[in-house]
């Protein structure tokens, strides 16, 4: 299967239908699946114009926008392979990942915030502009295990990892969640959620594949969230809790004006029952769902269906489950000899089945670390009960999860032992009304140096150097020395304890 073919379908059934919907501040822009149609098909023509080829990375900086949409698109017409990036990382982050993925041209918003050294570059509206008059590309149809996507993840070794996704990937997981729960036709999805991310690029192709609408806006801001939803008769989003709480807050919410949305999807942190109740309240009609999934998998494996988040299914105590294998998903739980555990006992999650990636871009070593005997080592802890209903316990992997963004705490830590006055760094979330968990640092200083508010300061400075500023630690904890497993690990949950007494 090809992704595009998601298109072919909608022109051939509604070529008149409003597709795609981008809001910013000079207002909107829309386009029917015909004008898509062309747009995507003369895009593709001039990034062949430009020298892409099939098989080609080609990266992508932008927020959610109409043109990023069509770039993705126009590549995947092409048989090249989309390199979304995130916006929020520093010049070092970025240079890494244009390296790292061999990018042939790096397309961007007007606002680029550095010049790559090695990489052609070229706006959207300059790649809009170079296609005007050229003759529309026929499409490739490249699909099946041909690459799709490189997404990057933060690395537990300090960099990231290309996440290396098929078109099968991609579609495999779109099978899972709408085996569960099917998108209409006529839908209207408001991509909200960043296209770096995969459960923003995961969302749009779900409603590529249906052929239903998207709309988009570069960042979430809620007086504009609120009013797409009412002007636009928005269907589903997807939130992570502070940004359903955000929307809940304004003092301009109107729950009669928001009717429109049925199916409200969440992640990336639990979700308080206070709050899911207060939502419930506001949308009695609407579909409440969250869904566990990795970047390695291309999208949800597995999905918590609206029943079991009603107030009468509570005490069937599956309000803080994940839900149970989605459709062509395989999950176990396992030990440190990769045998499946007795029901009820934490283990290590390890998934199967065709929407895994293919494995890490040029990192052999650490996609053989990755999988044992054909699953994915999730390195998340987990367990099961006998009904298959699985609940996420930690995080083995030592990551943080700070507004909707992963943290990888050895690649702070990797930063802050290089500042002269940093003997040891050890990173730990705490949790944070505003962002679900917030980065704090405890620092060993070398010898003679001074602790305080101006060291904090700098560090932070420091940090920012290197790293997104999501990234960086918000507080710190100058400590004498940090405490150590018989193993010589540094023993987190200790440190977490400390923190928040």
């Amino acid at each position: 299967m090809y992704l595009t073919q998601g298109l072919h379908r909608a022109v051939q059934r509604h070529p008149q239908e409003i597709a795609l919907v981008h809001l910013d501040e000079q207002g909107e822009r829309r386009w029917t699946f015909a004008q898509l149609f062309d747009e995507v098909g003369r895009q593709a023509a001039a990034l062949q114009a430009r020298g892409v080829r099939a098989g080609d990375r080609v990266a992508l900086l932008s927020g959610n926008s109409d043109g990023l949409i069509m770039a993705i698109l126009a590549c995947w017409w092409l048989g090249a392979v989309a390199c979304p990036l995130n916006i929020r990382w520093n010049k070092s982050e970025l240079t890494y990942a244009l390296k790292d993925s061999d990018a042939v041209l790096l397309l961007h918003h007007a606002d680029l915030p550095f010049t790559p050294e090695h990489t052609p570059h070229l706006s959207f509206t300059d790649l809009a502009q170079e296609a005007q008059g050229l003759t529309s590309l026929p499409d490739t149809r490249t699909g099946g295990e041909h690459l799709a996507a490189l997404l990057y993840t933060g690395g537990t070794t300090g960099r990231s990892k290309g996440v290396m996704l098929s078109h099968a990937n991609f579609w495999s997981a779109s099978m899972t969640r709408g085996a569960e729960l099917n998108n209409a036709p006529d839908s209207v999805s408001l991509l909200v959620a960043p296209l770096f991310h995969v459960a923003g690029l995961g969302r749009m192709v779900g409603q590529l594949i249906v052929g239903g609408r998207w709309v988009t806006m570069a960042q979430f801001r809620t007086p504009a969230v609120l009013d797409a939803i009412a002007r636009l008769r928005i269907h589903d989003i997807i939130v992570v809790p502070s940004m359903l709480q955000s929307l809940l807050d304004d003092p301009g919410f109107d729950a009669a004006q928001l009717q429109s949305l049925n199916r409200i999807a969440f992640g990336a942190a639990p979700m308080p029952p206070d709050l899911l109740d207060r939502a419930l309240a506001a949308w009695p009609q609407a579909e409440f769902f969250q869904a566990y999934g990795l970047t390695e998998t291309a999208g949800a494996v597995c999905i918590n269906l609206p029943a079991n988040h009603l107030p009468q299914a509570r005490g069937q105590g599956l309000l803080t489950s994940v839900g149970r294998a989605g459709l062509g998903a395989e999950i176990k739980i396992v030990d440190e000899q990769h045998q499946e555990v007795p029901r009820g006992e934490v283990g290590e999650i390890v998934v199967r089945g065709p929407m895994v990636m293919q494995g890490y871009w040029k990192q052999p070593e650490a996609t053989a670390s990755a999988f044992r005997d054909g699953w994915f080592c999730t390195g998340d802890a987990g367990c099961m009960r006998e009904d298959g209903h699985l609940f996420i316990v930690d995080r083995l992997k030592d990551m943080i999860i700070s507004g909707g963004e992963n943290v990888y705490c050895s690649e702070v830590e990797t930063v802050l032992r290089s500042h002269p006055q940093v003997a040891q760094a050890a990173i730990v979330g705490v949790p944070s009304v505003k962002w679900g968990e917030a980065v704090h640092a405890f620092v060993v200083l070398q010898p003679s140096s001074p602790a305080g508010d101006a060291l904090s300061a700098e560090l932070k400075d420091f940090c920012q150097q290197s790293l997104a500023g999501y990234k960086c630690p918000r507080s710190f904890s100058f400590v004498a020395e940090l405490p150590l497993s018989a193993a010589g690990k540094i023993l987190k949950n200790v440190l977490r304890e400390q923190v928040r007494a």
